[in-house]
């Protein structure tokens, strides 16, 4: 495949008013993005954001470029990147457009783009974005530029979505549940989701600034919601990031319920209904215990890259539909197009409600095993993983844990750095092998 010059694994992203993420560039890739899709059905785009800031720059700088190609345009306004999907899906528009950094601060932001079918741009679509990008930019006639316009009750049909994907014969009542908005896109959906299916909802990170957006609240920074389901006697927590594609949970005894406990109940209760499809993807990164808990129940399991981009692809490879990554991105085909974290929590709700078991009991099927993470840092043009003491040393590491433990070792995507990563039934093998390939590495950089 050929190179790409700007799009990563999810989309545009970089610290606001530098190389990419600045109103020139942003007006540029709306025209090329609108002359890529101009003249398709029904040559409507629509566009979404979080609550940083620079939404209110970059949706305007994306809005005359898109008109400048002659595409009309549906401004969502503050709306999580699964309702983006969805409404772009059923608006039979040509993409989606949303504006976000997901979790990172609020002086980050970026573009990602979806299709037609709520699912994210194929790759030849983006280089064919990234090819107009670098051609002049020439405004269509004055009446053929584009129109824009506010989608009306955007937040009301995204909350009827969520709602629908939760089994009617169930209801939230009774349930006190803490939700933690992150100050981000879910701050007016998630709380009235909730409440509307019954529940008692104490709600923290919902009065967004433009400068708060993930700032010590949602799914990085589980304290808050922790202590808050603690000091509430709640039943359970929800801490979703900045845009809402991602969710962790906490039990009411303030255990942290990660992306892949998450991934296990989903499936495990899938699978007692009859309604799993195959089995579950995971990354190299997701826990040993995962692969083993659903062994037991003699699901198949299969590993990705890293990213929600990668999950995707060998879930639809497979014909698969549930799969996602520690850190909370959530996948169920049979339910959404992309990662969607109110409709994930609603899903470990339901496997509560359908087996009686609180949070935490339904989390204990699943073993966790210890893991230690070490990154390396290391000079540019060097390959570290070539070297020969590193292949020894995790060939040491992989015969001293045999078939209980695991070794990767990988590349970060986003800077000069090896990520050293073991897991073994015991912390202490865990970290004594980390610790011994790290400084392999070390001695190779």
């Amino acid at each position: 495949m050929t190179k790409r010059q700007y799009f990563g694994t999810d989309g545009i992203r970089g610290k606001v008013g530098e190389n990419l993420i600045n109103p020139e560039f942003v007006t540029k890739l709306g025209w090329a993005a609108g002359k890529v899709l101009a003249g398709r059905g029904t040559n409507k785009v629509l566009v979404g954001k979080d609550t940083r800031i620079s939404g209110y720059m970059l949706e305007s700088a994306l809005e005359a470029g898109l008109s400048a190609a002659g595409i009309d345009i549906g401004l969502l306004g503050p709306m999580p990147t699964p309702a983006i999907a969805y409404l772009t899906k059923t608006f039979r528009s040509e993409a989606g457009i949303v504006i976000s950094a997901s979790h990172n601060p609020y002086y980050d932001n970026g573009i990602k783009f979806f299709s037609s079918d709520g699912f994210k741009l194929d790759d030849d679509i983006e280089l064919a974005i990234e090819a107009q990008m670098a051609k002049p930019m020439v405004c269509v006639d004055s009446n053929k530029l584009g129109k824009a316009s506010r989608v009306q009750d955007a937040a009301g049909r995204y909350i009827e979505f969520c709602k629908g994907n939760f089994p009617s014969e169930l209801s939230l009542t009774g349930l006190k549940i803490v939700v933690d908005c992150a100050h981000g896109a879910t701050y007016h959906i998630a709380p009235n989701v909730l409440r509307e299916l019954g529940a008692d909802v104490i709600e923290i990170g919902t009065k967004p600034d433009g400068l708060n957006i993930n700032d010590k609240v949602g799914a990085t920074a589980m304290e808050a919601v922790t202590q808050r389901v603690l000091d509430e006697k709640a039943d359970l927590g929800f801490a979703l990031d900045g845009d809402g594609d991602r969710i962790m949970m906490v039990d009411h005894l303030g255990n942290v319920v990660d992306g892949d406990e998450i991934v296990y109940i989903i499936a495990r209760d899938a699978l007692k209904s009859g309604r799993l499809q195959g089995g579950v993807v995971g990354t190299q990164m997701s826990n040993m215990g995962l692969e083993k808990a659903l062994k037991k129940l003699s699901v198949p399991f299969a590993r990705s890259k890293v990213g929600d981009r990668y999950v995707m692809e060998l879930l639809q490879q497979k014909g698969w539909s549930i799969g996602g990554e520690s850190s909370g991105h959530i996948l169920n085909l049979a339910q959404s197009s992309t990662g969607d974290g109110i409709v994930s929590g609603l899903q470990v709700i339901a496997a509560m409600l359908h087996s009686g078991l609180t949070l935490a009991e339904l989390r204990m099927g699943m073993e966790k095993f210890p893991q230690r993470l070490i990154n390396v840092r290391f000079a540019s043009g060097l390959d570290p993983l070539a070297n020969d003491k590193v292949k020894a040393s995790v060939a040491d590491a992989e015969k001293g844990l045999a078939n209980n433990g695991r070794v990767l070792l990988r590349k970060s995507g986003t800077e000069p750095v090896i990520r050293v990563m073991v897991e073994a039934q015991h912390e202490n093998d865990a970290n004594h092998w980390a610790e011994h390939i790290a400084q392999a590495v070390e001695a190779a950089v």
